[in-house]
């Protein structure tokens, strides 16, 4: 029984060290990686985020245009070291940055001053704004109402999406 406890904990030992290998190498690679972008013409690097897992590389942020996704990539995939490169970044064009890098203090100014303008929605208050996500509380007539409601927030400009705990009081 004792030499399996100590057989177990040297399996222990060599996994934990094993995993710290494949941890380093990993961080080398993010690290190669980022380098890689900072310095390729035409990809805007500081918009671009690393991880690796075994080998395995994922990039995500935003890009201003699809040659600069593909050109991230392709950037990343020929690193030595790199087994698979999953490219989730987004493309979004400049005319369309400021909606997205919209402040949620912003956004929910402009959602409440878009409710008040319809003056049919004055039961609805915005919960909270996070990260683009409007949580919206509130009673309405109708589940119309309450659709109407949730499609004016989507068109304010950072919207991200929209989260409701908004109640319909229906009169049947």
């Amino acid at each position: 029984m004792k030499s399996l406890k100590i057989g177990l904990a040297a399996a222990l030992v060599f996994a934990g060290v094993a995993a710290a290998q494949a941890d380093t190498k990993d961080a080398w690679l993010t690290t190669k990686a980022k380098i890689a972008l900072l310095t390729t013409d035409g990809v805007s690097a500081t918009a671009v985020n690393v991880d690796t897992v075994d080998g395995r590389m994922t990039i995500h942020g935003k890009v201003a245009t699809a040659a600069e996704k593909a050109k991230a990539e392709q950037t990343v995939r020929q690193l030595d070291g790199v087994k698979d490169v999953k490219n989730l970044l987004q493309v979004v064009p400049e005319d369309q940055k400021k909606r997205v890098d919209a402040k949620d203090s912003d956004i929910k100014d402009h959602v409440e001053a878009s409710l008040k303008a319809a003056k049919t929605m004055d039961d609805i208050t915005v919960a909270s704004v996070n990260k683009g996500i409007v949580l919206l509380s509130g009673k309405t007539a109708s589940l119309g109402q309450k659709l109407l409601v949730i499609e004016r927030v989507y068109t304010v400009a950072g919207v991200r999406g929209v989260s409701s705990e908004i109640e319909t009081v229906e009169n049947n």
